[in-house]
């Protein structure tokens, strides 16, 4: 009879969970690619009822997506752009929020023979530049105005290789399909690609500062374990983290 009571409880105790067990969906700036996963990860650990589900790519078509539908319960855009635009048009429900401010950099693979810190002048060595696509990701319009700002983006105009989003961008690189980027510090400093490659920090008043912001959508404003993960994003766990992969975060230099 015990053991049926103990079986009972236990059975209860399990479905409680299953029910309290969440699913939030984040659709993120492809430059978190690495930082947000380990964030996600550690999270996880310490709330084993919630699983994260992370879907990457550029800022403008993860705010197109969910203008249009998409069910993701948080939002990380690369610049606060983007989100403060769904936050106006009701499709965030919290004020965006900055959680880190990024850096870009010029990459080659080792074996390519060339040196990033001669920078702008290896941009005109080279044959293919990869970056991303300046129309919809924050960091591609970053590197537009760096081009621009040491007045080379007319000269190696036909030489760029536009990305999706930076993960794409980097991916040609690494590649060898380009044989410079332009990407988030956060990409150069992963393991992949800190093995095969070395990089030039490029000066950050050369671009507009990259203010990245996030906040909870519509569908995800109900959910306890969404609002868990939002607060946790900002704990001083995920801002090791997030400084881990070169990102500056706000109230500290």
């Amino acid at each position: 009879m015990f053991k049926i009571y103990l079986f009972s409880i236990l059975l209860l105790f399990g479905l409680h969970s299953f029910c309290r067990a969440e699913l939030i969906r984040v659709y993120a700036a492809a430059d978190l690619q690495y930082a947000l996963k380990e964030i996600a990860d550690l999270y996880q650990r310490e709330h084993p009822e919630d699983k994260v589900e992370l879907i990457f790519g550029s800022s403008g078509k993860g705010a197109a997506q969910i203008k249009a539908g998409a069910p993701y319960h948080l939002f990380f855009s690369a610049d606060m752009k983007y989100a403060e635009e769904l936050y106006k048009e009701g499709y965030l429900v919290t004020k965006p929020k900055p959680y880190a401010v990024g850096r870009i950099v010029v990459w080659v693979r080792k074996d390519s023979g060339l040196d990033p810190s001669k920078f702008p002048q290896i941009l005109l060595e080279a044959k293919k530049i990869a970056i991303a696509n300046w129309e919809h990701a924050p960091y591609g319009r970053a590197a537009k105005e760096v081009l621009q700002n040491y007045e080379v983006f007319d000269r190696v105009k036909d030489k760029l290789v536009l990305g999706e989003n930076v993960s794409q961008a980097a991916s040609f690189v690494y590649s060898g399909a380009a044989e410079v980027g332009i990407i988030p510090l956060s990409h150069a400093i992963s393991e992949n690609m800190k093995k095969v490659g070395t990089y030039f920090l490029i000066p950050e008043n050369k671009h507009s500062p990259i203010v990245q912001g996030y906040g909870i959508t519509e569908a995800g404003k109900n959910l306890k374990g969404v609002k868990k993960f939002y607060e946790f994003v900002l704990s001083p766990k995920a801002r090791e983290i997030l400084k881990k992969y070169g990102f500056m975060v706000p109230g500290e230099k």
